[in-house]
């Protein structure tokens, strides 16, 4: 569906280069760009997914649970948490 957009886009690049009128050639352009935009968004949807993601999903309550596990038997070795600055 989403290549429709890319056709559209096209076709009003295409109409802009053959009108000699100059508002309907800004128009066409400005048409083309909304109809490239609407092609980048729906392929980026159709590859990576929905944009809108549940964050509470990316980390499942058992790994939760075995990390915070890790984490207290590190500090009653006495080895000090990994840190993410030098």
């Amino acid at each position: 569906m989403y290549w429709l957009y890319l056709l559209l886009a096209l076709g009003c690049f295409a109409f802009a280069l053959k009108t000699p009128n100059m508002g309907l050639m800004s128009l066409a352009l400005l048409a083309a760009l909304g109809f490239l935009l609407a092609w980048v968004r729906g392929r980026y949807v159709a590859r990576f997914g929905d944009l809108q993601r549940d964050p509470s999903t990316l980390v499942d309550a058992e790994e939760l649970r075995r990390l915070r596990e890790q984490a207290r038997a590190q500090t009653a070795d006495g080895t000090p948490p990994p840190s993410s600055a030098p």
